[in-house]
């Protein structure tokens, strides 16, 4: 069974796509690639794999690896078996592994054979009974994908049934799976194409973690969409990175901020031809305003984008577009096609324009909530809108500005203070890499705001020097009480640093 063509499902974009484009080269990793026609095809074969290994639809199916070939062919297969694909931060082991598989009931694990010891350690305390290794053996989902007949499958998939359990980084809570339909990641698919401008002819590389919804959602299947060719990295590694574009004239590249703060002071970039480059996509996490402008000023004929979102909405919410970037560099832009958004005050009144609120949501990229967590589908879902706890202001054209997580706020004397706001005026002193602002347990100040700072290499940088440095630019309640100095700020694979673990050390 093809997909049904009056279903908007994930697979059958793909399918379109290869109808349009069959001997085109959909993807590329390492030294094989797949015409959209053989994409389309393996995705079938890999799809009749799974089902016979004794799933059936509605089943989930966790997927345990780095970024290959096998592991977006995993993904489009239980999409096409009705099956619902749970991705897995390839960093977890332990109880972290054994909780995103226990709680998402998750019947099989598509694996790289390099993690199966980690997997091992915790399977018999998971229900999964079926293990697939994703690719480098004869039995992988990759090979079986590349030969035999191409099966009729006996599965009908609609747009209302799920695809995937995103789960939510835990940056400040125990992960959440957020159920995705086809439908809504379809909406996804067409607000990303739409407000980041992608195309056929991009040429784009994608290395960021495909377990996390940026990579996948906002790039590898809207490229899919459009007919573009993709080069698949299994990691965001800088030197790689800098070797493909110039060889390959790489023409679009998404990064986090933590990994394009290093490729600008990689040795290799003098070295390396990067005029492919016409479009630069950041988001994930919070890019410093002078990182920006550094990198901006280095290339000054690259259009940059600020993508902005979260999980539950699959994730792009805003994108601050090239043109915008000089007006308006700290925003993260105006609400995409399928989205609208409210700002609102702690009592739900929609707040002034320039006043801090939290930004809501609605539209139909929305999850339908969190999977087997009523308590917290219902905290946030309220009135028909998704609360994101992201505050926010909006100016007059809609253009959004975040000031924090709200749980990220600090209460110092009875007078919030945003650590964002802390953060960008500490990244002005030359000598520091990162910094994270958090607030301390403080008897006098309720929370004492204070500062966590990785210095750049080869620089030295005491505490009052950098209070005084702050003194000049920030109101006095605002200024850091102390400064931490450590080696490296604890975040996760996505980029998204963990205020929870710097608060608890």
């Amino acid at each position: 069974m093809t997909p049904d063509p009056r279903q908007s499902t994930v697979d059958g974009i793909l399918h379109r796509t290869a109808a349009r484009y069959p001997a085109r080269v959909a993807l590329r990793f390492g030294d094989r690639q797949f015409t959209y026609r053989e994409l389309d095809d393996a995705v079938t074969r890999a799809a009749a794999h799974l089902l016979s290994s004794g799933l059936a639809k509605g089943d989930r199916v966790a997927a345990y690896g780095t970024n290959s070939d096998g592991y977006a062919i995993g993904y489009l297969a239980a999409a096409r078996a009705g099956l619902v694909h749970v991705p897995i931060n390839y960093a977890l082991r332990g109880e972290e592994l054994s909780y995103l598989l226990g709680q998402s009931g998750a019947k099989a694990v598509l694996v790289d054979p390099a993690l199966r010891d980690n997997l091992d350690a915790v399977l018999a305390d998971v229900p999964a009974e079926t293990v697939v290794p994703l690719r480098d053996a004869d039995d992988s989902l990759v090979a079986v994908a590349q030969t035999g007949d191409v099966p009729t499958l006996d599965v009908a998939v609609a747009d209302t049934d799920l695809v995937q359990l995103l789960y939510t980084s835990g940056t400040t809570s125990k992960p959440k799976g957020a159920m995705m339909t086809h439908r809504a990641l379809t909406f996804e698919y067409m607000s990303s194409i739409e407000a980041l401008d992608l195309s056929a002819g991009d040429d784009p590389l994608v290395c960021m973690p495909l377990y996390h919804s940026a990579a996948m959602h906002v790039f590898l299947i809207p490229y899919f969409a459009v007919g573009a060719t993709v080069r698949l990295l299994p990691a965001p590694d800088v030197a790689e990175i800098l070797r493909l574009v110039e060889e390959e004239r790489i023409g679009s590249l998404f990064l986090a901020p933590t990994v394009w703060v290093p490729l600008t002071n990689h040795p290799d970039l003098d070295k390396r031809d990067l005029s492919s480059l016409r479009k630069a996509q950041y988001g994930a996490s919070i890019m410093p305003v002078t990182v920006l402008e550094r990198l901006r000023g280095r290339y000054p004929e690259l259009g940059f984008y600020n993508c902005f979102g979260q999980s539950e909405i699959g994730p792009l919410a805003t994108v601050l577009r090239p043109e915008e970037h000089d007006a308006r560099p700290a925003s993260c832009g105006r609400a995409v096609l399928f989205v609208e958004t409210r700002v609102v005050d702690a009592d739900g009144n929609d707040v002034p324009d320039g006043e801090p609120g939290e930004i809501l949501y609605r539209s139909p990229q929305l999850c339908l909530g969190y999977w087997e967590n009523p308590t917290a589908t219902e905290e946030a879902f309220r009135d028909g809108w998704f609360h994101s706890g992201d505050l926010v202001t909006r100016d007059a054209e809609g253009f959004i500005t975040v000031v924090d997580r709200i749980k990220d706020v600090i209460n110092t004397g009875g007078i919030l203070v945003a650590s964002r706001e802390v953060e960008d005026a500490i990244y002005t002193h030359p000598a520091v890499a990162e910094v994270a602002v958090i607030g301390t347990p403080d008897e006098k100040w309720i929370e004492a705001v204070t500062a966590v700072v990785v210095l750049k290499d080869g620089h030295e940088l005491d505490e009052a020097t950098l209070i005084d440095h702050v003194k000049q630019r920030l109101a006095p309640f605002k200024v850091p009480k102390a400064v931490r100095f450590v080696d490296v700020l604890p975040r996760n694979q996505s980029g998204k640093l963990l205020k929870r673990e710097l608060r608890g050390s």
